[in-house]
């Protein structure tokens, strides 16, 4: 008979951790005694608590705003600590209350049975270089609502630009030839043009400090591999590489799930469903994948940036780049002469190119 595996730790520890405030749950494992305490956010406070508990003790709290710094606090101080995935978390479907001591209690729960699923935790460096690269993606969007509503300021005065690709420069000098009698509508679009500009100049910022510290960082080597994939430049194969960070404990074929890029599933008896992807997991990543996806729609042709890419990188990872384009591409061919829809062929090149970039990362 199935028997749950439960903590060899004498004292399980749940924690719900907010910003002001810390409620402490203790299971003893051994007693099914509990401690409960509310503590300070101070990391000496939460630690002077837990070695008063009868140890060994292990420690969880979920994944949030809070961040890391705890966890690693407490595992550089020798306390075993895990940060639970908020969305793995079991939780009985009639469960209907909700306060901090019973999500402490909950977690210490979950904690002693050995039912938490934990996050990886990153170093500082790691955690960085991922504020960085998201920081980058949030001026992408801000960036993109200015041009939106710069854009949609001239339409409603009847001015739509005809004369080529939108966002060069000639369309640039063709923003600032624009001229209105009404003082409230001149005042509207200088507001909306300088707006754009700043989001530009804070892109442009982003963007050279992404390229110094994937120059000459613990990222670089992975981030010169991944370049020799179609679509892999600078910013996405450093975005890719902080976001995931330890290649090694995923494998080809658990990339895909863990970016939530495979199909949900509803399957009884002898019947199968499947649904759209389940968009598990690390969004920032599988956005840049996704994105990346759709450059390979295009004939494989080596131009001269992607040239320059694999000529950095080894021999061996530049024999794979190349086969990774050439299979990318030809899987596009196939959903083309399928008439699959474009979106939902994407998703699943990008699914592939996971697993491309996979091995590309852990390839020594």
């Amino acid at each position: 008979m199935w028997e749950a595996p439960v903590s060899a730790n004498a004292t399980s520890v749940g924690l719900d951790v907010h910003a002001r405030s810390v409620v402490a749950c203790g299971l003893d494992g051994r007693t099914g005694e509990l401690f409960e305490r509310r503590l300070t956010p101070d990391h000496g406070d939460i630690e002077s608590w837990i070695r008063s508990l009868p140890g060994p003790v292990a420690v969880t709290y979920e994944a949030g705003p809070t961040g890391f710094g705890l966890a690693r606090f407490l595992i550089g101080r020798g306390i075993e600590c895990q940060v639970a995935a908020p969305s793995r978390l079991q939780r009985p479907s009639g469960d209907r209350v909700k306060t901090d001591v019973r999500d402490a209690r909950h977690l210490a729960r979950l904690l002693h049975l050995g039912e938490i699923v934990a996050v990886t935790v990153p170093g500082v460096e790691q955690e960085a270089a991922r504020d960085l690269v998201r920081a980058r993606e949030d001026v992408r969007g801000d960036l993109m609502s200015a041009r939106h509503r710069l854009s949609k300021l001239l339409l409603r005065q009847g001015i739509v630009y005809y004369q080529g690709a939108a966002w060069t420069g000639v369309h640039d000098r063709w923003l600032r030839s624009q001229q209105f009698t009404v003082p409230g509508l001149q005042l509207a679009f200088d507001i909306a043009y300088d707006t754009m500009l700043a989001a530009v100049a804070r892109r442009d910022r982003l963007d050279a400090a992404i390229g110094v510290m994937a120059a000459d960082s613990e990222f670089t080597p992975v981030v010169t591999r991944l370049g020799c994939l179609r679509g892999v430049a600078t910013v996405t194969a450093f975005g890719l590489a902080v976001e995931i960070g330890d290649w090694r404990r995923l494998d080809g074929r658990a990339i895909g799930a863990y970016l939530g890029l495979v199909p949900t599933e509803s399957s009884s008896g002898g019947s199968r469903s499947q649904g759209s992807i389940t968009k598990t997991g690390n969004g920032h990543a599988r956005r840049l994948l996704v994105e990346a996806a759709w450059h390979h729609r295009q004939p494989y042709r080596l131009g001269a940036e992607l040239r320059r890419r694999q000529e950095s990188a080894t021999p061996a990872a530049r024999d794979r780049g190349q086969r990774g384009n050439r299979r990318l591409h030809d899987r596009w061919v196939s959903f083309d002469a399928r008439h699959k829809r474009p979106v939902v062929a994407n998703t699943a090149i990008a699914r592939e190119l996971a697993g491309w970039c996979w091995s590309l990362a852990v390839l020594d």
